[in-house]
């Protein structure tokens, strides 16, 4: 993991920029940015990220966060998404920042209750989804499609096509 720091430290930072960028109006596009959060971004948070970016690809701006970041992902987690060839297993939990959340178009919480921050004129979906934490694949696989299924309504909801 040591030797992985420094190129998680700098996708962390440029994610962190471009939200900056996008606040201050130096960075002008359409693309529509999505942020999942929970308590340990560690599980829902991960596997809605990785959703996103399986069914949209570039045209959407993807980031995830938690309020208490665990240490390591869920490897249920990683697992069950892994049996529909989405790969989550280079991901990592972190927290969320100020900017990230307040550059958002859509913010999606899932569990973290009052730790999620809450910003005016940002639109919020709550998802009452369960915590992989502790489940093993096939507890987990549920939770995973649900997931899907609410990422897919997102999509569909911002006229988002859904990649093949």
């Amino acid at each position: 993991m040591k030797g992985f720091v420094p190129l998680l430290v700098e996708r962390y930072t440029r994610q962190r920029l471009r939200a900056l960028a996008r606040l201050e109006g130096t960075s002008t596009t359409d693309t529509p940015m999505i942020v999942f959060l929970c308590v340990h971004n560690a599980g829902r948070s991960q596997m809605a990220a990785g959703w996103m970016q399986h069914l949209a690809g570039d045209t959407v701006e993807i980031f995830s966060g938690g309020s208490d970041p665990a240490s390591e992902i869920n490897p249920a987690a990683v697992a069950s998404m892994a049996e529909i060839g989405i790969d989550i297993s280079s991901e990592f939990p972190k927290p969320w920042t100020d900017e990230v959340v307040r550059a958002a178009d859509v913010v999606v919480t899932m569990g973290c209750g009052d730790a999620c921050p809450i910003f005016p004129s940002t639109r919020y979906l709550d998802w009452e989804i369960p915590d992989p934490a502790g489940l093993s694949v096939e507890e987990v696989r549920p939770i995973r499609d649900a997931l899907g299924e609410r990422v897919r309504g997102i999509l569909a909801e911002l006229q988002i096509p859904v990649r093949s």
